[in-house]
């Protein structure tokens, strides 16, 4: 499939994706990837060979936002990528018909023999880590020692990975590794702000329906404002994942690192109003929000809990 075929506009693959990932989250985790991998979202970026559409990542960050909106815990965002990047192989066949899952852990490397912040490892076939020389190895879980960190969500403890024993069964290349960890910034950044729009979107209609005093709470001046705001940021955040998927002036690739600290700290950001207009602090169970911010969180520790925004602002400093 080309992606020039003008017929084909990504923010239908979003609604699309939002029906099999409602379907999915009735299953278990295999059984949400067979629901998945049927509905072609696991193959979307993937080669037609392996049996994907081979379309471009824009058309993977409408499904990714849905994901987060519903809150999927699921690494549909990894295996994604990770099927793109294994082009041809017969592995990645296999994640695109859902028959093996992966993941891929945002720290560390082969060469550490140690990596972490790998959503959902135990229940994963495989996981992808940085080698510790500028590219990737996949390796088969069975071979890797896991430790659970329920610090930041005890329901769904962060998983670190020790690789003395990793079997190897495929490798990317730098260049391959660069362009995967750039398309998983953004979609990363994707599945914050869907999780944010989510939180937003219950609260709007959360605050619309509950009545005090004759009127419903969203009539209030200062709900009001406080939706506003929280609108406001998460469609700042939408407009700058837009805006990174297309080159500069110079034609030259736009950086990812600004719009995936912007995304996580403003979805954090609203969520946690989201919580609070729900009447809980930190967490409610009126609507599993504390789920998403939970998420939201991970991802941002798995970048240095801030660090990004640290070093985005080293970085301009310099240039002026």
């Amino acid at each position: 499939m080309s992606t020039t075929d003008h017929d084909l506009k990504p923010e239908e693959f979003g609604q699309a994706a939002a029906a099999a990932i409602t379907d999915a989250l009735a299953h278990d985790f295999r059984g949400a990837a067979q629901v998945l991998a049927s509905a072609g979202l696991c193959g979307v970026c993937a080669t037609e060979d392996a049996g994907g559409l081979a379309l471009d990542i824009a058309f993977a960050l409408p499904i990714v936002a849905e994901a987060g909106k519903l809150r999927l815990h699921w690494p549909l965002l990894e295996t994604v990528l990770i099927a793109k990047a294994l082009g041809d192989s017969p592995l990645a066949a296999e994640l695109v018909s859902g028959a093996r899952v992966a993941t891929w852990a945002l720290q560390g490397s082969l060469a550490e023999k140690f990596a972490g912040h790998a959503r959902c490892a135990p229940d994963c076939d495989w996981v992808l880590v940085a080698d510790g020389n500028g590219g990737a190895a996949l390796v088969d879980r069975a071979s890797v020692e896991i430790q659970e960190d329920a610090a930041l969500d005890p329901e769904h403890p962060q998983s670190w990975l020790a690789l003395d024993k990793a079997q190897v069964l495929a490798t990317l290349d730098a260049e391959t590794f660069a362009t995967l960890q750039r398309e998983g910034q953004i979609l990363i950044a994707g599945y914050a702000n869907g999780a944010a729009e989510g939180a937003l979107s219950a609260t709007a209609e959360y605050m619309a329906t509950r009545v005090q005093f004759g009127r419903p709470l969203s009539a209030k001046q200062a709900v009001r404002h406080l939706l506003a705001r929280m609108r406001l940021v998460q469609e700042a955040s939408n407009a700058g994942i837009e805006r990174v998927l297309a080159p500069d002036e110079y034609g030259s690739v736009r950086r990812t690192a600004p719009v995936l600290a912007h995304a996580l700290a403003n979805a954090a950001f609203v969520i946690e109003k989201a919580l609070h207009l729900h009447g809980g602090m930190g967490f409610t169970w009126e609507l599993p929000l504390h789920h998403a911010l939970r998420e939201v969180r991970k991802f941002d520790a798995a970048f240095g809990a801030g660090a990004l925004a640290r070093q985005n602002g080293r970085d301009f400093i310099q240039s002026v």
